[in-house]
């Protein structure tokens, strides 16, 4: 076998998916299969070593191990059509299509090995937070293929396909409202008389050095909190003053009206939302 992988669509996501696979040494260029409707995105996949085509018909006939569909949502059902016309090389199919089901996917591949995974743009730097929902025909190595190709351009978790609303709550839609906290601080400082550039990037090093606490120590983030809060000291002079704000019921608001409105694209009715899930 090649162990070539296939993508239909080279747009940004996609783009950051197979650079980063690469830089990892997970797969080589000349393993990559990739088709895209327009010319200057072939060419850029070219350049680097990829295999790139017009014809999706072609990374189906040579994509033996995945195949990703990284096309806008309203284009998946032709991009579903042409795999499913095209030659089967036992490659699982992988979407990272918005809103698209694993119900809806499977009734356009019938018969296929079908994944749906919500990553984010933090993958563009190596840095994504991914969910994945197997299909019902999917296997143990698909999934043990698709966590190691995810893995490469950051870390991956396997939820229930309803759970991938929320996926896109947190860690899909989460990369906006962390961008605002970052430029928020940012303008804190310039209101405190730092330079911008001097206080976007303590803002944003602040963020990031916080972040890696929390993934790297395992403890929970309101510990780590109070470790830096000392008695009538500064930080909690600014907690309090975020907590007047509503900071943290901002934040939860936040994931949860993104999580609805993924329900909702994904055809699900404000009735249902609330019965179901209470949202």
């Amino acid at each position: 076998m090649a162990h070539n992988i296939g993508f239909i669509g080279t747009g940004m996501m996609a783009s950051a998916l197979i650079d980063g696979i690469i830089a990892k040494g997970v797969r080589t260029p000349n393993q990559v299969w990739c088709s895209d409707i327009w010319g200057p995105s072939r060419d850029a996949a070219a350049a680097k070593g990829y295999n790139a085509t017009d014809k999706n018909a072609d990374v189906c006939a040579n994509s033996d191990d995945a195949v990703f569909i990284a096309v806008k949502p309203n284009c998946i059902m032709g991009a579903c059509k042409d795999i499913a016309d095209g030659s089967d090389t036992g490659a699982v199919i992988v979407s990272i299509a918005a809103g698209v089901t694993l119900e809806t996917l499977e009734k356009a591949l019938p018969g296929r090995r079908v994944v749906r995974v919500m990553p984010n743009t933090p993958c563009l730097v190596g840095e994504s937070a991914c969910g994945f929902a197997m299909g019902s025909l999917a296997t143990e190595e698909d999934k043990t293929l698709v966590k190691s190709l995810l893995d490469a351009v950051g870390v991956s978790v396997e939820v229930k396909e309803d759970l991938l609303n929320a996926v896109t709550g947190v860690s899909g839609s989460g990369p906006a409202y962390v961008f605002q906290f970052i430029e928020a601080l940012s303008d804190g400082g310039v209101r405190a008389g730092l330079p911008r550039n001097v206080a976007t990037m303590l803002a944003a090093q602040t963020v990031k050095g916080a972040a890696e606490m929390v993934l790297k120590t395992g403890t929970h983030p309101g510990q780590l909190k109070d470790q830096v809060t000392s008695p009538g000291g500064t930080t909690i002079a600014g907690v309090e003053a975020l907590e007047k704000g509503g900071f943290r019921a901002t934040a939860i608001s936040a994931v949860t009206a993104a999580t609805k409105r993924s329900m909702q694209l994904g055809g699900a009715s404000d009735e249902e939302i609330a019965n179901k899930y209470g949202l």
